[in-house]
């Protein structure tokens, strides 16, 4: 069976954009974005591994929170969504936004040009890998041991595997949110429908969970 590179639960706002512009230590996702609003579809279930009391919300949304890490042997993700740093690592003291058990729980893929060492928290390790889409997808799969690797962002890295028609199944999360400016996954979802069958269900909560699969 073919190793599948996924993209899970990949949530942008009713206007398409998924992180504002000006990323610093204090504001992740950029300036103007509130990732409360923007996330509150997936903290709202029963499944959102950082609910700290009884309860949550069942459901089409449980299901997606629920299925994030289903069959995932490794990740792959962009410098910007590992921290806000750029350019030479002024050291090695920045581990990732996560804390010492951070939510991967596989290999992680970092795709950078300044390479660092690689590092272990807890069940995940971070490598630092400057290479094409299809070079680090390829470091990846052989990590995921016959699991699927997921493609977890940010914006720019998904493109670029768009671009690169290395994208087999994506799963976006639309929220009723409108940010008007910052990094745009998409003008209009269709643009990806000459290589990509697409199916959307709306949910209760206000989001629209769009599901694309390679044709």
């Amino acid at each position: 069976m073919d190793q599948l590179l996924r993209v899970q639960n990949f949530t942008i706002s009713s206007d398409g954009i998924a992180a504002g512009e000006d990323q610093s230590l204090e504001r992740p996702f950029g300036h103007h974005i509130d990732p409360g609003k923007l996330f509150a579809w997936a903290g709202a279930t029963a499944s959102w591994p950082n609910r700290t009391e009884a309860g949550g919300s069942r459901g089409i949304d449980d299901y997606f929170t629920r299925d994030f890490s289903h069959n995932i042997g490794a990740e792959i993700m962009g410098r910007n969504k590992f921290g806000p740093q750029r350019g030479p690592w002024r050291d090695d003291e920045w581990r990732g936004w996560w804390g010492d058990e951070p939510p991967f729980h596989t290999p992680v893929f970092v795709m950078t040009h300044h390479k660092r060492p690689s590092f272990t928290l807890s069940d995940t390790t971070f490598h630092f890998v400057d290479g094409d889409p299809a070079a680090v997808l390829a470091q990846a799969r052989e990590a995921a041991q016959g699991k699927d690797v997921r493609l977890g962002g940010g914006v720019t890295t998904i493109r670029e595997f768009l671009d690169a028609d290395l994208v087999d199944t994506m799963h976006v999360a639309v929220s009723p949110v409108k940010l008007e400016f910052g990094l745009r996954l998409w003008d209009s979802p269709e643009e990806l429908l000459n290589r990509f069958h697409m199916e959307v269900v709306p949910s209760p909560s206000g989001v629209t969970h769009h599901l694309f699969w390679r044709k």
